[in-house]
């Protein structure tokens, strides 16, 4: 049986309704930064999304081309992600989607090296004839943090955010947002299939000790 991810870390992909404080590790990413409205049709995050899949599905199917990946074992490839930010706004700001500034990414497995990754750049950029320079291998250690599960528009995140910030409050913690700490979003719905009520999505906020 192929190797899941959601199931293999519930802890990080299935969260609980209500707020929880988590240490995420250290894990590796396909990435495409970009900055724009990510509902724009066939603009810029659009774009940086198929290209994440092109190089994702070219790492998946490797096993069956003539290019063999040291210690891979077959997996489903796990759900799309994304960090995002504003220019001098701590979290985000729902109402002004074209001010922001994305990372969409992609998990790797821990097998998957950096030359590993170029070839499937350069795999992908050749059959799927798309470019895909832009993307590039990124690893993250996300550390401490609050999460929580989302239900429903991403207009309506607000709210759980809202949530969030209340339960660190009393919890003796506050929001750590700088360059290198962003709002995080993991999408386990596929929003072109089923309506927005139903959208499930993994929100979680880096996060520290207040000081005493």
């Amino acid at each position: 049986m192929a190797f899941n991810f959601k199931k293999a870390y519930k802890e990080f992909y299935v969260p609980k309704n209500t707020p929880e404080i988590v240490t995420v590790p250290k894990a590796n990413y396909i990435a495409v930064r970009g900055k724009g409205n990510p509902n724009e049709e066939g603009g810029a995050y659009q774009h940086a999304v198929g290209i994440l899949y092109a190089i994702a599905y070219t790492l998946k199917m490797s096993y069956k081309s003539d290019y063999k990946i040291e210690g891979f074992f077959e997996y489903v490839v796990p759900p799309l992600e994304g960090f995002w930010w504003q220019d001098g706004v701590d979290g985000c700001d729902y109402s002004s989607k074209v001010e922001f500034n994305w990372i969409s990414v992609i998990r790797l497995p821990d097998f998957v090296r950096k030359e590993d990754f170029d070839w499937a750049v350069k795999t992908a950029s050749a059959k799927k004839k798309i470019d895909c320079s832009k993307a590039e291998y990124l690893t993250v250690e996300e550390g401490l943090c609050v999460q929580i599960m989302h239900h429903g528009s991403f207009d309506d995140e607000p709210a759980t955010v809202a949530i969030m910030n209340q339960y660190i409050e009393e919890n003796g913690y506050r929001n750590d947002f700088n360059n290198a700490r962003l709002h995080h979003e993991i999408y386990m719905s596929d929003a072109r299939k089923i309506a927005p009520e139903k959208w499930k999505t993994v929100i979680r906020h880096p996060i520290c000790k207040k000081e005493a």
